[in-house]
């Protein structure tokens, strides 16, 4: 059984200095390719589960008991995490489903209004040993904190993470949800700014939409969590729409979603490398003293 902490893999990599996948599945041939993608890099990653795919399939714990079941017969380092909540509902039957982190997402919220849940949430969280993601941006939630133009500010992050607890802190710092085109440049001064004022690991969300040199640059600037969805679903989508049009009287589903869990899986495995963290599977999963949930590292060692 190889599932992990969140703590864990993102302590490991600020301790190695590399970015940490956070791939999200909705399809269970997705859950598959992130685990055989890691597999393939032999690195860490983190399978997600969003508020947006929980929706679609109307409920939570059968997607949550897959992945469980999945990262546990694998042997890549995994955790499994509960990605953009808004709603506190949900985090607390995403705990009780065996999550090992979440990502609350009060960021349409005015600013002592997400201060105070987000504190909030993260002292439930922490009493039951589950690490906290939280994100800092403008009114408008994930199209505004990460719209063109829209930024973190240092001192404030910094703020939010000492006033809430947070365990790791999303910034906006150039990148947007759901591009698909990879074209989006990112500030990467800022996200060095950002590493020094802020204790806690930084996350880039959107990252679809940037480019893999400049993925590998924010890693070294001091990102460290570097979420993909809309990336991978574009290769998981094109490998089907590939196969039907090749071979348009196909009506089993394994004979295209087959070859697109493959495509993502080659695709998850790649990304891996850009971000540094092909290999470190074996580092990540051997016995090092962790922090608990509320004591992650800030800051790679050297």
């Amino acid at each position: 059984m190889t599932l992990l902490g969140t703590a864990r893999l993102m302590d490991a990599a600020e301790a190695g200095g590399h970015g940490t996948g956070a791939f999200n599945a909705v399809l269970l041939e997705q859950l598959e390719a992130v685990l055989d993608g890691a597999a393939r890099a032999r690195a860490p990653v983190v399978v997600q589960v969003s508020e947006n795919a929980v929706g679609y399939r109307g409920a939570l714990r059968p997607l949550a008991a897959a992945a469980l079941e999945a990262i546990a017969a694998t042997d890549t380092p995994a955790s499994l995490h509960l990605d953009h909540a808004t709603e506190p509902e949900l985090i607390r039957a995403a705990v009780s489903c065996g999550v090992a982190s979440v990502m609350y997402d009060g960021a349409r919220l005015p600013w002592g209004e997400n201060l105070a849940t987000t504190r909030e949430i993260t002292d439930w969280c922490h009493e039951r040993g589950v690490w906290v993601e939280a994100e800092l941006g403008e009114v408008g939630g994930k199209d505004g904190a990460h719209a063109p133009g829209v930024r973190t500010d240092p001192g404030e992050a910094a703020r939010f993470v000492a006033e809430t607890g947070v365990d790791a802190l999303a910034v906006a710092v150039g990148s947007s949800h759901a591009m698909t085109e990879r074209r989006a440049q990112l500030d990467l001064e800022l996200i060095g700014a950002l590493r020094e004022a802020v204790p806690v690991p930084l996350v880039l969300h959107g990252s679809s939409g940037v480019p893999d040199p400049v993925l590998a640059a924010a890693v070294r600037a001091g990102i460290r969590k570097v979420n993909l969805s809309t990336h991978l679903n574009s290769v998981f989508t094109g490998a089907v729409r590939g196969v039907l049009a090749d071979r348009p009287e196909l009506v089993d589903p394994r004979r295209y979603l087959g070859p697109a869990r493959e495509a993502m899986a080659q695709e998850v495995s790649r990304i891996l490398g850009v971000l540094g963290a092909a290999q470190s599977a074996a580092r990540v999963a051997a016995p090092f003293e962790a922090p608990a949930a509320g004591g992650s590292a800030g800051k790679a060692a050297g």
